[in-house]
């Protein structure tokens, strides 16, 4: 079983980065340099699925997301350093014993930092149902809750 938590601090002006822990189960460390390389890349890659990497399709369903440019994808200043704990869980099903590693920081991170997003959120009633999500789209749903709010308060007059 992976589990994953995102801790949420406040990052000081000066540059200061929030830590995330992750432990992976990925069987026989062979070389823990390599393990530790793929769960902060996965990480990175859940930090995009939840928040810069969207397709955009038009209506023939043709691409309209077409570089790099258009396709976000985080960067360096925007992934935090990753505290690993190795825990070692050989399978039996190889000769080795290994396992995969770095599912263990994509899988869970777009659910948790979205998760996150939405207990702040709470305020307003809002609950998320797309990803990535974007500023615009937190801005846009508050709006929309304000107006419901307002809605119901003249229906309960």
């Amino acid at each position: 079983m992976r589990k994953q938590a995102i801790g949420t601090a406040t990052i000081p002006a000066a540059g200061g980065r929030a830590n995330s822990p992750v432990s992976p189960h990925c069987g026989r460390v062979l070389n823990p340099l390599i393990v530790c390389g793929q769960i902060q890349g996965g990480v990175a890659h859940g930090i995009g699925n939840a928040l810069y990497e969207y397709m955009d399709y038009d209506e023939h369903a043709q691409p309209q997301t077409n570089t790099l440019e258009e396709y976000l994808l985080p960067g360096v200043l925007d992934v935090p350093k990753v505290e690993i704990v190795q825990m070692e869980s050989p399978t039996p099903l190889n000769p080795l014993g290994i396992k995969g590693a770095g599912e263990s920081g994509t899988i869970p991170a777009a659910a948790a930092i979205i998760s996150a997003i939405e207990n702040a959120l709470q305020p307003f009633d809002i609950k998320i149902s797309r990803c990535p999500l974007q500023a615009e789209h937190i801005v846009e749903m508050i709006a929309r809750s304000k107006v419901r709010s307002q809605e119901e308060s003249l229906v309960k007059a």
